[in-house]
């Protein structure tokens, strides 16, 4: 057997992988590689249906594999039409009935981050605060002091300069779950989407309270405020497209 009969026997057996590894090698396994027919033997393992016609539904079986075999890891966005630039959130925070935090905070401040958490942070907080997933940051100052058996709730509005129209993030939130172990009191609501957007939902912005640890079991001295979509967006980007999405009034 010459050398391209022994591809033309091995290549059907390989995985996509290692199929597409082979047409690396050189020009003539590269055009033994891209016979149509190998690229048909793998997708028949994947979706033999596709197989059931006469013809492949793309161009080519090839050309269907490469485009479907896997999900992107990383998949890559137009440019969002928002920026932090054109932002600012309204953040208000009740203990109980009592209103004991009220800012107006602009978007270019908010995606910067705490750059310098106190010295005495935990070290969970200190990973939480710099895993590389996008989350929005706050420093309060002056810090407040909430008891413990205090029911703590918070709002978030976000306002748009560009439209002067605002949409509602968090609503009346209640923080209750506190962390003592990562130093963080929880809370979360589901984002209201346009109705532009009607299979879209199911998705949470979660608001924390960071506090420091200062020997009171009754009471949580806050230091800062961070917002987060992980679960849907862990870049920049991703959350701006997000806020994109939301029912602006």
């Amino acid at each position: 057997m010459t050398w391209e009969e022994i591809l033309k026997v091995i290549f059907p057996l390989l995985e996509g992988v290692d199929l597409a590894s082979c047409m690396a090698v050189c020009k003539q396994w590269r055009d033994i590689a891209q016979d149509d027919y190998f690229w048909k033997c793998l997708c028949a393992k994947k979706w033999p249906s596709t197989c059931k016609t006469s013809h492949p539904p793309t161009d080519t079986y090839y050309k269907l594999y490469r485009n479907f075999y896997k999900r992107p890891n990383n998949r890559r966005l137009l440019p969002p039409r928002l920026s932090f630039d054109d932002l600012e959130f309204f953040i208000d925070i009740w203990s109980e009935d009592r209103l004991i935090f009220s800012e107006v905070v602009s978007g270019g401040i908010f995606q910067n981050g705490m750059k310098n958490p106190p010295p005495s942070t935990g070290n969970l907080l200190s990973y939480h605060l710099e895993v590389p997933e996008f989350k929005m940051t706050l420093t309060v100052e002056p810090r407040f002091s909430i008891p413990i058996s205090n029911t703590v709730s918070a709002s978030v509005l976000v306002g748009r300069k560009d439209s002067n129209k605002v949409a509602r993030i968090v609503n009346k939130s209640v923080f209750d779950y506190i962390d003592r172990t990562s130093y963080r009191a929880l809370a979360f609501d589901y984002l209201d989407f346009s109705p532009f957007h009607p299979f879209v939902s199911g998705i949470r912005a979660w608001i924390s309270l960071l506090f420091m640890d200062d020997g009171d079991d009754g009471a949580i001295d806050v230091f800062g405020i961070v917002m987060d979509f992980c679960d849907a967006a862990n870049t920049k980007d991703e959350v701006l497209w997000l806020l994109d999405l939301l029912d602006w009034k």
